[in-house]
């Protein structure tokens, strides 16, 4: 009961310590889910993701570091990995919304992949994670997902995918949900609903479903203890009635944390045949 105790008067120390660690909030960096849970929340997901490799991109030859400026004035920065098919031939482009202690140097050699199959990736720190500024909100990081689907998505002449693991997944259903288009996209390891842990109903994912899912893929695992298939199957069940199609392995575990190698690959490898549409 003491540390109890003690953790509730840390508790808004340690969130307004965060807070005056950086600059005023605007009115996008307003908390959504609750003024301490939410920025203590992702104070500890924005560590436990690790710091920058500021060489990442000097390992793969198609990757280039890149930057985009928010509305609010803040420096997004990410990477670009071009396509390489064999044929020399662009299919289009891919926006990837990685899980909430992930950062985008930590992914680029797995989504090269989908380079390999002829696709432009595009994968940037969220905001206030790794080289990006800002303050780590959800609405913020929502809107900074529209923005990028505007800038490096919706003009492309070619097939405009998504790929959301775990959190990303709650971004990119919430920026589908406000009108942007993705041909085919893939939600792995995402909850249904945010809203109860303190988040507003209008944030939860499964409220973004589109009315047509045939160009989604929703993934689930049974040995997940992150995001148990109980709090995905609101969505997985809606999704599979509007014509999605919905994967349950066995074997998986919470994107990224596959018990075996193998595993991993063989759920990539589904993800990439659904959007390559094969």
């Amino acid at each position: 009961m003491r540390r109890f105790g003690l953790l509730l008067v840390l508790l808004p120390a340690l969130a307004a310590a965060q807070e005056s660690a950086m600059s005023a909030p605007g009115a996008a960096e307003q908390s959504v889910c609750g003024f301490l849970k939410e920025p203590f929340t992702f104070w500890l997901w924005s560590r436990a993701a690790g710091s920058p490799n500021a060489d990442a991109a000097k390992r793969l030859p198609n990757a280039e570091s890149i930057t985009y400026r928010t509305r609010d004035a803040r420096e997004l920065r990410g990477y670009r990995l071009s396509a390489r098919a064999p044929d020399g031939r662009t299919r289009g482009a891919l926006l990837v919304a990685q899980g909430n202690a992930m950062l985008a140097d930590q992914l680029l050699s797995t989504l090269d992949r989908f380079a390999a199959a002829g696709y432009d990736v595009y994968i940037f720190d969220y905001r206030g994670y790794g080289r990006s500024e800002g303050r780590p909100r959800l609405k913020a990081i929502v809107g900074d997902y529209a923005e990028l689907h505007r800038r490096f998505i919706a003009p492309v002449d070619g097939t405009r995918l998504g790929y959301g693991i775990s959190f990303g997944g709650i971004v990119l259903m919430n920026v589908a949900g406000g009108g942007a288009v993705f041909d085919r996209a893939a939600i792995d390891g995402t909850p249904a609903r945010v809203s109860p842990h303190g988040c507003p109903v209008g944030y939860d994912p499964v409220e973004h479903l589109p009315g047509r899912a045939g160009g989604w893929l929703f993934v689930g695992g049974e040995r997940d203890r992150v995001v148990p298939l109980a709090d995905s199957a609101e969505m997985l069940d809606a999704a599979r009635a509007r014509g999605a199609r919905v994967e349950i392995g066995a074997e998986f575990a919470h994107p990224f944390m596959d018990p075996a190698y193998d595993t991993h690959q063989r759920r990539l490898a589904l993800i990439e045949r659904f959007l390559a549409g094969r």
